[in-house]
């Protein structure tokens, strides 16, 4: 504002216009018109000048809120990146092989986060993506056989490392055991994966599919949010 204080703003104090109108009749009438000449033209200057910081003060001020707009913009996009890199994201379920656990086009939230730490466990619901298939393309099962394990399917019955394992998953009862009919040994970084409806599943039991390796599976069914009457989180267990 043109009200700042001179001194404090670095400009030299205006002179007071009383004391000079004061001297006059004092000195000759042309020295006090130069006088009055020059107060009125350092007061013109002054008011000039002192405008001059405000302009830039806005301009700055409007340059930095760009800026901060920018750096918001930025940090959302890469939270959300990160988020749907690291922690989850909503997927849709495509057909009847989860049936009658998951239906078709029930929307999951699928949670990353936990095998970027740990690894899947024992009839979890996994996400994981077929080398034998289109990069885009994903499977939704439940892991049956871990690491290193044998496993074989002997008439409607899962056996691994030949005990028979007790779960009722299955919709209904295995009527063909496919390539596990034959014992089949997972590598240290395989596991054995299989629909809850048994009997209208693409698994781990066609050669197509076979063994899954860990890096192809890329997170763990969590939470259904819809249909919303069946919201809720997925037990694994």
């Amino acid at each position: 504002m043109a009200e700042n204080n001179d001194k404090e703003n670095g400009y030299p104090s205006t002179p007071d216009v009383s004391e000079n109108y004061d001297g006059f009749n004092t000195v000759n009438r042309e020295e006090n018109f130069d006088n009055l000449h020059n107060i009125i033209n350092h007061t013109s200057l002054e008011n000039e000048s002192t405008s001059v910081p405000g302009k830039k003060e806005k301009k700055s001020s409007t340059g930095k809120d760009i800026l901060e707009m920018l750096i918001y913009f930025a940090v959302v996009i890469v939270s959300v990146l990160l988020i749907h890199q690291f922690v989850g994201q909503q997927i849709e379920v495509s057909g009847s092989s989860m049936e009658s656990t998951l239906h078709n086009e029930d929307h999951l939230i699928l949670e990353k986060i936990s095998y970027e730490i740990g690894a899947p466990k024992r009839f979890d619901i996994v996400v994981f993506r077929p080398y034998s298939y289109e990069k885009e393309t994903y499977y939704i099962k439940r892991v049956i056989g871990m690491p290193g394990e044998t496993v074989q399917i002997i008439g409607s019955d899962i056996f691994i490392n030949g005990e028979k394992i007790d779960e009722n998953y299955g919709n209904n009862p295995i009527a063909d055991g496919g390539a596990a009919k034959e014992p089949i040994t997972l590598g240290g970084d395989e596991y054995f994966l299989l629909g809850d409806n048994r009997n209208n599943s693409k698994d781990s039991r066609d050669t197509s599919i076979g063994a899954v390796k860990r890096e192809a599976i890329i997170g763990r069914a969590w939470i259904r949010i819809w249909p919303f009457k069946d919201f809720g989180v997925l037990e694994h267990q």
